[in-house]
């Protein structure tokens, strides 16, 4: 891998090669790897991610992962995660009672059962679709993003970050929680910019082009 390819982090967590496609898309070279080596040579790391807390972080300590991913994070190289790969970024997932990474301060927790929309229906778990995401904090990954502008979800449990000013993004599922956060070179969603058509090409494009520096932003 050369220096300025984007790094895919490979741990056994699937859905790593619509990411891949999607950055090839927008004209970003990518490698999906698990390569120590190359992932210390990546300018970018995506680290995505669909499945349990428990199971991504077994397969990430065994592929010793987790160390370089704290690694990497200390040397201010720019971070994306998606979905599961947002959620193992905390200090402890509810999911599998999971001791997480604890790149950032907080848990995740599972919605809670009984919630309703607007219309009095009951809410399913998991949240799967499409929802709106309130971006604040002008974090330069989520510069360009119309207002209204509608991301895919597909997931049982949210953050709930202990540092507040660092959630960048809201959405409500019965409740509001954050769906974006960012801290120092890292960001990360809660949903899936690949599968999120213009916006969620928006948010890669974004990434690829970030170098890494965000100084804080009004509280969401």
């Amino acid at each position: 891998m050369e220096l300025g390819v984007i790094a895919i982090l490979d741990y056994k967590a699937g859905n790593l090669t619509s990411v891949e496609r999607a950055l090839k898309h927008l004209g970003f070279a990518c490698s999906v790897t698990n390569s120590h080596e190359e992932i210390r040579k990546a300018e970018r790391i995506v680290f995505p991610g669909v499945g349990a807390a428990g199971k991504s972080m077994e397969s990430l300590k065994e592929l010793g992962l987790d160390a370089l991913l704290r690694e990497r994070f200390e040397a201010h190289v720019p971070i994306l995660g998606i979905c599961v790969g947002l959620q193992v970024l905390f200090d402890f997932s509810h999911e599998n009672d999971t001791p997480c990474l604890g790149l950032l301060p907080g848990e995740v927790r599972r919605f809670p059962d009984g919630k309703r929309d607007a219309g009095g229906n009951f809410l399913k778990i998991p949240h799967m679709g499409w929802n709106v995401v309130e971006f604040c904090g002008d974090h330069p990954v989520f510069r360009n993003i119309p207002a209204e502008s509608e991301f895919y979800f597909v997931h049982s449990y949210y953050p709930e970050p202990a540092e507040k000013h660092q959630c960048v993004g809201r959405t409500d599922y019965g409740l509001p929680f954050c769906s974006a956060v960012a801290s120092r070179s890292l960001a990360a969603v809660q949903f899936h910019p690949e599968k999120s058509g213009k916006p969620g090409l928006q948010i890669l494009e974004n990434f690829c082009k970030w170098d890494g520096i965000f100084d804080g932003g009004r509280k969401c």
